[in-house]
């Protein structure tokens, strides 16, 4: 039995909207959020109290910001990653993988090992033409090649299953995890939603194993069961909800960012809400040190796995 209901939330304290906010990241060290301003091209930073807020431009739209060991942000900008310097908004740019003028990098996200898991999107979202990546300690490589629009992905806790969205399928899928090797196998839908009304977004696990994900158009957040089953839909009052994150000394704040509409008739849309699950998160993994020379050398992508 699904439980639907209106969302109870509070407001990161911060009265400046994003255009279209994306892939919240909570810093256990820091007690500290990042996110991205996708079109607003910036990345962000916040306490949860809205206090210590820090932004960043970047160069082009930017799909997502993951910390790294070192206290620099790995990003993903347009077309490949780049490194940015907190301290000094300074950006050096990393491996180029998108060359095409009609994608971009979105969604990306680290395993617990360290590899550096992202994907393109075709910007009119209809053909089959983007990627995923994942980068290792042997460089960059080229997962899949026939996605649309590559967005939201997770692990289970026991490390042995990977959830991946391709957003215009409207599937989220569920894959086999090798933890050792990266390696996946055994595609299957997860969860499937009503084509014409809401697309699958972010996601992210909490530590019952129950995937939480984010639904551009839908005004909501899903709380699935491990085996695909819906518990809980959260209705928002803002349609474009993006992603979603856990967050705090506990992990037990759900942070979901937002994006406006083109009409930009939502109030709140581009807010970043906060939310009590009534459970708790995992901690997210840095990129390690190892990863440097794969996310600034030369790309040498090479299909790895078949669909």
């Amino acid at each position: 039995m699904t439980l639907t209901r209106e969302a109870a939330y509070d407001l990161l304290d911060l009265d400046d909207r994003d255009r279209l906010g994306e892939g919240p990241w909570w810093h256990e060290a820091q007690q500290r959020l990042y996110w991205v301003d996708i079109t607003g091209r910036r990345v962000r930073a916040a306490n949860l109290d809205g206090t210590g807020a820090q932004e960043w431009a970047t160069p082009s739209e930017v799909g997502f910001v993951v910390p790294d060991e070192a206290g620099r942000l790995v990003c993903g900008l347009r077309g490949g990653l780049g490194v940015l310097d907190p301290a000094t908004g300074a950006l050096q740019q990393g491996v180029v993988v998108e060359h095409r003028s009609d994608h971009r990098l979105n969604d990306g996200k680290t395993d617990r090992a360290g590899r550096l898991w992202f994907g393109s999107m075709h910007d009119p979202e209809t053909d089959p033409t983007s990627r995923f990546y994942r980068v290792d300690a042997a460089g960059v490589q080229v997962v899949f090649d026939d996605i649309i629009t590559s967005n939201g992905l997770g692990w289970s806790p026991d490390n042995r299953t990977m959830y991946y969205t391709d957003s215009k399928t409207w599937q989220i899928l569920s894959l086999d995890f090798d933890p050792d090797t990266g390696v996946l196998r055994n595609p299957r839908v997860f969860a499937e939603d009503p084509q014409g009304q809401y697309v699958p977004d972010g996601l992210t696990v909490d530590a019952e194993g129950c995937v939480w994900g984010a639904k551009w158009q839908g005004h909501r957040v899903v709380r699935y069961a491990p085996d695909g089953r819906l518990l809980l839909d959260l209705r928002f009052p803002v349609s474009r909800m993006t992603s979603c994150m856990f967050a705090g000394p506990r992990l037990d704040v759900l942070v979901v960012t937002s994006a406006r509409g083109p009409e930009d008739d939502e109030p709140l849309a581009g807010r970043v809400f906060l939310v009590d699950p009534g459970t708790h998160g995992l901690g997210e993994r840095p990129v390690p040190a190892e990863l440097a020379p794969g996310i600034l050398g030369e790309a040498k992508p090479s299909t790895t796995q078949p669909r």
